[in-house]
């Protein structure tokens, strides 16, 4: 999986069909973290793994909930992602990435580690041909575990992404 230095992961998934006619077809472009301490606390394999695995929970609560259908990111572009200006920062390039990518919506997530006890795990999605904004929330994590993580993202997505369908289990 690409990565930079900036701690940024961008994940991939298989293609898959759309659980429903009208589900919109989305690209999940990468999972980064925001290191506040890099320089006294360096990103660890451990959360480097972590995003990759928050990244493709998101993709399948997003496939589960018949009202996406998830796009993969292709390899070479991912890599120009993980090399690339911020997501969210950049002017516009998320949107642009989507526009390539030929999605209805494209998503990613941050999660801003304060410390190893405060963390904040952010999702935005974005209509790429309104090139709006229609989807930004946080939650704040207490703990830098799997565990943490993983139930942050299911609590962002079962309670105001996606709050009339089911979460996977788990």
């Amino acid at each position: 999986m690409p990565t930079c230095s900036r701690g940024v992961a961008c994940v991939r998934c298989a293609q898959s069909p759309a659980s429903a006619e009208n589900a919109k077809t989305v690209s999940v472009l990468c999972v980064h973290l925001q290191n506040d301490n890099e320089m006294y606390e360096p990103t660890t394999e451990a959360e480097r793994a972590r995003m990759t695995k928050v990244g493709n929970s998101f993709k399948e609560q997003l496939e589960i909930s018949g009202q996406f259908d998830v796009k993969p990111v292709p390899e070479k572009m991912a890599a120009e992602i993980a090399a690339g200006q911020t997501l969210g920062e950049c002017g516009g390039c998320e949107l642009d990435y989507g526009a390539k990518l030929g999605v209805d919506r494209i998503a990613w997530i941050n999660v801003q580690k304060v410390s190893n006890l405060i963390l904040n795990l952010n999702v935005y999605m974005a209509d790429v041909k309104e090139k709006k904004m229609t989807f930004v929330r946080s939650v704040d994590i207490r703990g830098n575990t799997d565990e943490s993580w993983t139930r942050s993202l299911k609590y962002l997505v079962k309670n105001y992404l996606l709050p009339d369908r089911p979460s996977p289990s788990g």
